[in-house]
């Protein structure tokens, strides 16, 4: 099949899979439309049928030539209340509500919290957030066998609703035996990312990473008030960060996220790692074509501020037009990184370089593509980090990404401006000059007369040994020259 295009934008689109999307057909018509990576969500349906999703992934990379980046999200610790007599009930405003460890079908006034670990921990004056939100109640008491509470918002409760604790680290680990069944599916699938869910401190990482053992990366969801005042111990162990914006708005008002969402990219950028912003993006297109104006500036801000990715959920998994969400991505996309305003703003943030000759040559590529005509920068690495220095600095034309290996090429699926190709391995510099000018004519990154940037690192296949930067001119001819 005939080369698939390269992207005419630089931030990535992560679309999740589920019942509206998975079939062969309409995964195809996702990628076509702008989707480059998919996220497979282990919070719903069996190993067999996300065998089945991920395949298919694997049999449309074959077919387009283009490596593909999966995220595997798991499920996480999920708490939720017991169950009602009638399956229902319902909690007064400012009336008392007591939680406790009976195992026995609630009422009006009580229902079982079935899990031990909260009670001890939480205090006088804490809330707990029942159904999203809906229900607010106030600790007044909390003991070993029950909660007593006072309604700040009372309503309808009903059997096994969600709750959540924002005001308290509850001593609960981030993998459950349903996670780590999971994260073993996902491995053995040979999935690229893992999602982390509810991680509250660096420490949920640790375990995650054990059974990963070495393969894949970590994406640390953040949708915790606690993990956000320890945001920078996970970012240094996590490889990405996801905003998700859901638990978030419902632990913190409203208001607080947007501010927390740019502080949550500006710092992953400043690290160099890919950060996804998640949740709600383009809700209202889950039962109708066309989004609101609202939702429209909520993705275009997420690109201003320079995030690696943005994420459609329930709009791909479970809509109703899930081709049409990923194509409205992509046009606002397309359209925030064509406004000339759009480089200066996401150079606003400061991402100074470390004192490595890596990052300061990772630097100097920003500085030539922004004083010469440069039409694209070819990097060659083996582990990735090379293009992750690359893509913090936010250069202003579009990053070639070669290497010898197909997970790495994958993984940079969510890397801002990558755009990954699976090559042999080089062993000379005669050699890498003459790949990264067929690469970059072969996949549309030039043609004759343009000047290209090279970055890579000898001896070759070294990782982590970037220290040199090559400045060369396409003549145009170089592909029939190799032929011949």
């Amino acid at each position: 099949m005939k080369k698939f295009a390269p992207r005419d934008r630089k931030v990535k689109i992560l679309a999740t899979l589920g019942p509206a999307s998975r079939d062969p057909e309409m995964l195809e018509r996702l990628f076509r439309a702008g989707a480059d990576a998919f996220r497979v969500n282990m919070s719903h349906g069996e190993h067999a049928t996300h065998a089945e999703t991920i395949a298919a992934i694997r049999a449309m990379e074959k077919k387009f030539d283009r490596p593909i980046a999966i995220l595997a999200d798991l499920q996480g610790p999920k708490l939720r209340v017991g169950s009602f007599k009638d399956g229902k009930a319902v909690i007064r405003h400012s009336g008392h509500f007591t939680l406790d460890r009976r195992d026995e079908p609630g009422d009006d006034t009580r229902v079982q919290l079935p899990h031990p670990e909260l009670f001890g921990v939480l205090e006088k004056g804490q809330r707990l957030l029942i159904n999203d939100g809906k229900i607010r109640l106030k600790v007044i008491r909390a003991g070993e066998d029950e909660i007593l509470c006072s309604a700040e918002v009372g309503g309808v409760i009903s059997d096994r609703k969600g709750v959540n604790v924002p005001d308290a680290e509850v001593p609960i680990p981030a993998l459950t035996d349903k996670d780590r069944r999971d994260l073993a599916f996902a491995m053995d699938q040979g999935v690229d990312w893992i999602g982390l869910s509810f991680v509250q401190r660096p420490e949920d990482l640790a375990e995650a990473r054990k059974l990963m053992g070495g393969k894949g990366a970590l994406c640390a969801k953040i949708e915790k008030p606690s993990a956000v005042r320890r945001l920078d111990e996970i970012l240094e162990l996590a490889d990405a960060l996801m905003v998700a914006r859901g638990d978030l708005g419902v632990e913190l008002e409203p208001f607080e996220v947007p501010p927390l969402q740019k502080r949550i990219v500006n710092q992953a950028r400043t690290a160099g790692k890919p950060v996804i912003v998640a949740t709600q993006m383009l809700e209202s297109m889950i039962e109708s074509p066309a989004p609101t104006r609202a939702e429209v500036s909520d993705v275009a801000n997420a690109v201003y501020d320079g995030a690696d990715a943005v994420m459609l959920s329930a709009e791909t998994a479970a809509g109703e037009w899930p081709e049409e969400a990923v194509a409205m991505m992509d046009r606002i996309a397309a359209q925030v990184e064509r406004d000339e305003a759009y480089l200066p703003r996401i150079r606003f943030l400061d991402t100074p370089p470390d004192r490595t000759t890596a990052d300061a040559l990772a630097h100097s590529c920003m500085t030539i593509a922004d004083t010469v005509a440069i039409r694209a920068i070819t990097v060659f690495t083996f582990s990735g980090s090379t293009a992750r220095r690359v893509a913090r600095e936010r250069p202003s034309v579009p990053m070639l990404t070669l290497t010898p290996s197909l997970e790495t090429a994958r993984r940079v699926g969510l890397l801002w401006g990558a755009h990954a190709v699976v090559t042999r391995d080089i062993g000379s510099f005669e050699e890498m000059i003459a790949k990264g000018r067929r690469m970059a004519l072969r996949h549309g990154f030039g043609a004759g007369g343009d000047k290209l940037i090279a970055l890579a690192g000898v001896p070759f296949g070294t990782p982590g040994s970037t220290n040199l930067l090559h400045i060369v001119t396409l003549s145009g001819d170089e592909l029939d020259r190799h032929r011949r």
